[in-house]
């Protein structure tokens, strides 16, 4: 673990154990977990389902109550509601009855009581995430897509210093993954949040992340920690083309075989 993490405001974790009661027995999901994560940092966690990604993210963001170990968000415990930090899911949870915009502001509004702000940052994250036009349709009016570029632009504009997302792309087609994958890089390049990704994409981890943390098959425990030296700015479909991506990928797949045995999806 490298030291500091918790000095300059970045993620402590350490030795966080977490178990659930599933057919009257304790099964434990995340093993002695222990990681470090700086200030403004990108950090992908891959691993087989079941293995505790999830959990561990909801640890983070407050939503889950830490059971044994330790964890630090910036300089204080992780909690709900904190200011300093956003979560988004893998479904876009938009508010049917509000607009696109209506959707971003009830969140903004939580934290921000400056109406003629939240105003000009709504409509930059909208035209941000390639939604110009689109600011008074319904979700029904939308595809999944961009209501997930609606909750993207929704999670930014919060202006958190930790951003926590669980497979935020998940559900999309491939065309539409890349492009949000883009449009999530340009926003975290302008606001530097710290930011922990949950993905079953090894391709999206390499291509978004500073780091790739791979945990093993339950209970979870981390098996590698491999840094992506590719060069910023990116552009995801650029990468491609990349003889260290791809170089990269396949190593991320060696240590997830390597982790949890033969491996039939990423």
């Amino acid at each position: 673990m490298s030291p500091g993490a918790e000095g300059t405001a970045g993620i402590l974790i350490e030795n966080v154990v977490h178990s659930y009661r599933a057919t009257g027995k304790s099964l434990t999901v995340l093993d002695r977990i222990s990681l470090s994560i700086k200030r403004g940092e990108f950090v992908a966690l891959v691993g087989p389902s079941g293995c505790g990604k999830t959990t561990l993210l909801d640890i983070l963001s407050g939503l889950v109550e830490l059971q044994r170990g330790r964890v630090v968000v910036g300089h204080s415990p992780p909690a709900v509601g904190r200011p300093d930090t956003a979560r988004m899911f893998a479904r876009d949870a938009l508010l049917p009855w509000r607009t696109a915009y209506a959707n971003v502001d009830f969140a903004m509004a939580t934290r921000n009581p400056d109406r003629e702000r939240r105003r000009v940052v709504i409509h930059e994250l909208l035209d941000d995430v390639g939604l110009n036009g689109f600011e008074n349709a319904y979700p029904r009016q939308l595809s999944q897509g961009m209501r997930q570029r609606v909750a993207l632009a929704r999670t930014f504009s919060l202006e958190s210093d930790f951003v926590f997302l669980d497979e935020p792309f998940g559900a999309l087609d491939a065309q539409t993954k890349l492009v949000l994958q883009d449009k999530l890089l340009r926003l975290w390049e302008k606001m530097q949040s710290t930011v922990v990704l949950v993905s079953h994409d090894l391709a999206e981890a390499v291509a978004l992340a500073d780091r790739v943390v791979v945990m093993s098959a339950r209970p979870g425990r981390i098996a590698a920690d491999i840094a992506i030296d590719l060069p910023r700015p990116r552009s995801v479909t650029a990468l491609q083309s990349m003889s260290d991506y791809h170089n990269l990928y396949s190593r991320l797949w060696r240590e997830l075989e390597r982790a949890t045995g033969p491996v039939m999806g990423a």
